[in-house]
């Protein structure tokens, strides 16, 4: 089975801070190398990989400027669609562009969809809906409009986690400074339960940062610490009380509150998208409505076992355990290919 797996080229693969999408590209193409399987990355240059690279693009284009990203973009990807028939499989982790090179090639594309940024990107995917194959990261996720061939949760490697059972006494907002993942309504938690605040991660929207995050900092009660790398995500994670994940819109996955489980910490999360097929209520976190009810799980989480959070990452959110759902969805998609083409099945 030779697979050609086409990563994003915002930012490296794996990234060295944010990066999510790059992060799972990573997380699953080093254990299908781990397992034998032939795997092609088509990534940044300064990528790092067991398995073999293809680069056209020198660095992430969202750390170097120079970079025009749509003529990256468009290099990137017919680099690897102009080699399409030296693979048995094409996986698209890139949003919905490389579609549009689907129809010059015989080789089957498997597109994972990483969420919709707008509903404004569903007629490529409409158009494609019978040509192509779609996973998604989890059920609240799909989309009525198009057929999936499955729903594969993101797995993490529980190595780079460490579990702690004795927290320290803070609360911690890990993702992106954005309304959409509700870092205003983290400060209003944590100043209501009256405990300390560490904020972590990547600036999104600068106009929010300043207006609503920023004036609440005071480096004692609340306190960004910028974007962390692994070792200090670990240190974070495994050292709060729990994740506040306070999210305004429907998220698609929530690869922090799988973490912060790997270490151990309980996640008190609004009740949106993908959170109940993550968070088991009163077992793993809490699911609430608003700032109120969080609050109120807040003085709930000596109820939580620690060593609970851990152990449901393992069971069901492990690279593991997402490395053998792809090789089941990719031998399915190869299988029916070869149906179509008329060969003989093994």
């Amino acid at each position: 089975m030779k697979i050609a797996m086409l990563s994003p080229i915002a930012w490296r693969t794996p990234p060295l801070g944010y990066g999510p999408w790059e992060r799972v590209v990573s997380l699953l193409t080093e254990g299908l190398a781990v397992r034998g399987i032939d795997v092609t990355l088509f990534a940044t240059a300064d990528s790092v990989t067991q398995a073999k690279l293809h680069a056209i693009a020198p660095r992430p284009y969202e750390e170097d400027k120079t970079l025009d990203p749509k003529v990256w973009e468009c290099l990137h990807i017919s680099e690897l669609f102009e080699r399409a028939g030296d693979f048995d499989l094409i996986h698209n982790n890139f949003d919905f562009l490389p579609l549009t090179y689907s129809g010059l090639t015989d080789t089957p594309v498997l597109t994972t969809i990483h969420g919709f940024s707008s509903p404004k990107i569903l007629p490529v995917y409409r158009k494609y809906n019978q040509k192509t194959y779609y996973v998604s990261i989890s059920n609240a996720d799909r989309s009525p409009e198009l057929d999936y061939i499955d729903t594969v949760y993101h797995g993490i490697d529980l190595e780079n986690f460490t579990f702690q059972e004795t927290p320290e006494d803070y609360l911690l907002f890990f993702g992106r400074i954005h309304h959409d993942k509700g870092a205003a309504e983290a400060i209003q938690i944590a100043r209501q339960t009256g405990m300390k605040l560490i904020l972590a991660g990547v600036i999104q929207d600068l106009d929010y940062y300043r207006s609503v995050v920023e004036p609440h900092l005071d480096g004692v009660r609340a306190r960004y610490v910028g974007v962390a790398g692994p070792e200090m995500r670990d240190k974070l994670l495994g050292g709060a009380r729990a994740l506040l994940h306070p999210i305004n819109f429907n998220e698609p996955f929530g690869l922090s509150v799988v973490e912060a489980g790997a270490c151990g910490t309980p996640v008190v999360a609004f009740n949106r998208g993908s959170m109940p097929e993550i968070i088991d209520n009163w077992i793993n976190g809490f699911l609430v409505s608003d700032v109120c009810s969080a609050v109120e799980a807040v003085s709930s989480l000596d109820a939580i076992a620690r060593r609970k959070c851990r152990q449901i990452v393992q069971e069901r959110f492990s690279r593991a355990r997402m490395v053998e759902d792809y090789l089941g969805v990719y031998q399915k998609i190869i299988n029916k290919n070869k149906f179509k083409a008329g060969e003989t099945l093994p």
